[in-house]
């Protein structure tokens, strides 16, 4: 059962929205402030919030920031309840990251498709398991169990491929599933004037490599380290065998494959309806959350191909980003997003 945490002040609104979750199916925590809506979710975290965004002590704004803010809470599902409508607090809200936006009144049927909708998407890119460090021990174990493939323990040692080897190429058969212990990996491809745009990035504890495989076809693009990097290679039919005979398996990949489309479309969406410092902040936003210390190490080349922007034009806007306080530079290249939230709230 999904808990949701609802946080609304006005307490008529705050019970009867409750009663329509838990007929629902829904598992419901309520509080009548930020502050004590927080703290809730600290000790026991949900699924998904609903929150108000007038209240006193402290309001959906600041309660939202404290949710990104918190590793332990970053990524939850956070939809906006408001009796506002005009287009600046909208756009407040979903510059902050929230997920969706109801004004109050509202009718049943639209808080409960809301809430539906937000859980399958968080669902679809959020990975069925915990796949770092043991993780994948565990996990082929579980589907050996079940498949009763023998062979899938078979080739689970750890291959070293040096920084900036390939790990496939474009049009090669695929041979393989692979699975990162350590390093970080891009996928991209190549036009025919040898422009490169980066297709995707790949850290420890992902899986790559499984588009070609689910559709058996050639690889319509190429793999190739950022760094010193570990994988694991699981056989083609091994794999293969692994999805026909265990459901669970292959919806996991299912997952992994809707939210890696979702990703590609939403990228796509920004390289033609925005502006270029506009992409940047979402680019170097979306790289923050992905690594575990938030540091991003990408060359200036990679990082304008993942954009799909000349290398000169990053550089000067990541130039105005640092004037503005909002990022800093090490002497290796790296980038740190110091303050993500305004960055996101940005208007241009």
């Amino acid at each position: 059962m999904k808990t949701i945490l609802l946080i609304e002040d006005n307490e008529l609104i705050r019970e009867n929205t409750a009663e329509i979750l838990e007929l629902a199916g829904y598992a419901v925590q309520t509080a009548e402030n930020g502050k004590i809506g927080v703290e809730k979710a600290l000790t026991d975290k949900p699924d998904l919030v609903i929150c108000d965004i007038m209240m006193p002590v402290l309001d959906g704004y600041g309660v939202l920031h404290i949710f990104n803010k918190n590793p332990q809470l970053a990524g939850v599902p956070f939809i906006f309840l408001s009796a506002k409508i005009e287009r600046i607090d909208f756009r407040k809200g979903m510059d902050l990251g929230a997920d969706d936006y109801l004004t109050k009144p509202f009718e049943e049927s639209d808080l409960l498709s809301a809430i539906e909708r937000r859980l399958t998407r968080f669902a679809q890119l959020k990975p069925a398991d915990d796949l770092q460090q043991d993780g994948l021990t565990q996990f082929l174990d579980k589907a050996r169990q079940v498949g009763n493939l023998q062979s899938l323990s078979a080739d689970r040692k750890s291959h070293t491929v040096r920084k900036k080897q390939y790990v496939y190429s474009e049009g090669d058969e695929p041979t393989r599933l692979y699975f990162i212990k350590s390093g970080n990996v891009k996928s991209v491809r190549t036009n025919a004037d040898g422009k490169e745009f980066i297709t995707g990035l790949y850290n420890p504890g992902d899986f790559f490599g499984y588009f070609a495989l689910l559709e058996d076809r050639d690889y319509t693009d190429s793999a190739v380290t950022l760094d010193d990097a570990e994988l694991v290679y699981i056989p083609k039919a091994d794999f293969q065998q692994l999805l026909l005979a265990n459901p669970a398996v292959s919806a996991q990949f299912i997952k992994l494959l809707a939210g890696r489309v979702g990703e590609r479309e939403e990228q796509l969406l920004g390289m033609a309806y925005n502006s270029l410092r506009r992409r940047v902040a979402d680019t170097l936003l979306r790289l923050h959350r992905q690594q575990p210390d938030g540091f991003i190490q990408l060359s200036r080349d990679d990082l304008a191909a993942m954009i799909g922007t000349a290398t000169e034009s990053l550089i000067r806007t990541l130039s105005e980003f640092r004037q503005d306080g909002w990022l800093e530079m090490t002497a290796s290249g790296g980038i740190q997003v110091v303050q993500p939230e305004k960055l996101r709230r940005a208007n241009w």
